[in-house]
């Protein structure tokens, strides 16, 4: 395995789980509330949003920072 199939991996899990953190984000507002029991992991839902906001945050930064690198080809080959 080279380091570029990692990076690769990495980014390509990186993609998946800000999907799928984008489309828990509510349009209303109510966020985790809305699915029921998922909404009960944390103690209220404004700190459930609170943590669904920042780990979007870092999977954002995260692929961002991963696709500049990919994409300059700055990895050796």
């Amino acid at each position: 395995m080279t380091i570029n199939f990692i990076i690769e991996a990495i980014w390509a899990l990186s993609a998946l789980g800000l999907i799928v953190l984008v489309l828990l984000h509510s349009p209303k507002g109510d966020g985790l509330g809305g699915l029921g029991g998922q909404a009960q992991l944390f103690t209220s839902t404004k700190s459930a949003e609170t943590a669904l906001n920042r780990a979007t945050w870092v999977l954002t930064v995260l692929f961002m920072g991963l696709t500049v690198i990919l994409s300059a080809n700055w990895l050796p080959k």
